[in-house]
């Protein structure tokens, strides 16, 4: 594998890995609101997750469209 490609490679693979993280956490406010202590407006903490992830998908959209 030549460098280029293991640093696409490695730019997408960290875009999933936020993806997962931040929908992990949503998941986490779903079923467990009262628990996240710091956290006292779940609806904007979601509301933060989802534009991280969006950040994310951006990335991957970006790596299709130009790097594919």
């Amino acid at each position: 594998m030549k460098a280029g490609d293991a640093i696409i490679l490695a730019a997408r693979k960290q875009a999933e890995g936020e993806l997962a993280v931040h929908q992990a956490n949503i998941e986490v406010y779903k079923t467990m609101p009262a628990g996240i202590g710091e956290h006292s407006d779940v609806t904007e903490a979601v509301i933060a997750e989802l534009d991280k992830m969006a950040a994310a998908s951006d990335r991957l959209e970006m790596l299709d469209k130009y790097f594919s």
